[in-house]
């Protein structure tokens, strides 16, 4: 499909690219409350679907947001919504709904400082864990992880896919470093576009299907559509009080990412045919990791970079495989140590993290002493 913007070089903010990349995606609803520092997308959005004909509302908090484009999706439009870690918050339950009625909707989350309302301004990667568990029980979920304009641009359309193709939310787990950036991004003249799969008559909440995800009907096509987020049979019946219907529904939703994470994981690497030290990273503070490695490559060290540009479903097997070849793992992190508890799981070399909660970002020249450390 072609662009909406023409093919060539732009100088956007990760912000605006995010916007045009939804564009570019064909998404056509937005709703969505402002919030520091993803309003940026707001303010794009509900000037540029003036000119595209998209359909822009501002709700009265976050909560109405993510409700109103599960509404949407279910009307047949690519839709999304934008906020950062105090909204998202507020978006949980509508998450855990979305994932029961296999809704496809695009979550950007450009993440600050926090707990609470914390640094509004401020860059931080302290929603990772709750975008697998904010919501409660058991259910799988995709999240993407740009480091760069390019990629919020890129990775946006690539969200609005994978929601299609797999029937789930999608969340785009940006930060304000990211959001706030400026930098020259390209534009193709083609954008790939994945539309829902459509068999009338068929079941819109089981399948026999090797992928496991069910065509997916719309409003206003003669299907006969029950929604609910409560435990349902094929045909969105409620059978709360079913145990095999709740242990099929419940595996099926698993199944269906965890059985496909190998099509949809995607990561980057450098470094790594030597590497006796590996950073593991994503993000913004990918770029520092990169500037790092280089530096100490220059000096003969042999350290080497793992990007995580899909957090959700988790990498597990490029991590066992990558602490069975290296001595060390470092993980710098704006938080506490999120990913680093993951990478423990699953590599059986030290695992050790460097964290950084004050606001800033991680600058290389802390990289490169504690890699200095591990060399």
């Amino acid at each position: 499909m072609k662009s909406i913007l023409s093919p060539g070089s732009y100088y956007f903010s990760g912000d605006e690219a995010i916007a045009e990349g939804a564009i570019a995606a064909r998404c056509g609803y937005f709703a969505g409350y402002p919030i520091t520092p993803a309003s940026e997308i707001v303010e794009r959005i509900s000037i540029r679907f003036k000119e595209t004909g998209g359909v822009f509302i501002q709700m009265e908090d976050e909560i109405a947001s993510i409700c109103s484009i599960i509404g949407a999706s279910w009307a047949g439009a690519r839709a999304m919504t934008a906020t950062s870690g105090p909204g998202f918050s507020l978006m949980q339950e509508g998450v855990g709904h979305a994932v029961m009625t296999e809704t496809p909707i695009v979550i950007i989350d450009v993440q600050r400082a926090g707990p609470g309302l914390g640094q509004a301004t401020r860059p931080a990667s302290g929603d990772i864990m709750q975008a697998r568990w904010g919501s409660h029980s058991d259910r799988q979920i995709i999240a993407l992880c740009p480091w760069s304009v390019q990629e919020a641009y890129d990775q946006t359309i690539d969200a609005f896919n994978l929601a299609e193709k797999y029937r789930v939310p999608v969340i785009l787990l940006t930060d304000e470093a990211v959001g706030h950036l400026r930098e020259k991004m390209d534009i193709r003249e083609d954008v790939d576009i994945f539309n829902r799969t459509k068999k009338p008559g068929a079941a819109p909440f089981g399948t026999e299907e090797d992928d496991g995800v069910p065509p997916m009907p719309t409003f206003g096509e003669r299907e006969k559509l029950l929604v609910t987020s409560s435990t349902h049979n094929d045909y969105g019946i409620r059978k709360t009080d079913d145990p095999l219907v709740q242990a099929k529904l419940v595996s099926r939703l698993y199944s269906k990412i965890m059985n496909n994470r190998e099509k949809i994981i995607d990561y980057d690497s450098c470094y790594m045919e030597d590497a006796e030290v590996v950073v593991v990273c994503y993000g913004f503070t990918a770029r520092s990791a990169l500037f790092a490695i280089e530096k100490l490559r220059g000096e003969g060290k042999k350290v080497g970079m793992f990007r995580l540009k899909t957090m959700w479903p988790f990498p597990d097997r490029l991590i066992r495989d990558i602490g069975s070849r290296a001595k060390k793992i470092l993980v710098p992190e704006m938080n506490k140590g999120q990913v680093v508890e993951e990478v423990m799981k699953y590599a059986s070399c030290d695992a050790i993290l460097y964290s950084q909660t004050n606001g800033e970002d991680i600058h290389p020249n802390a990289i490169i002493e504690q890699l200095r450390r591990l060399v």
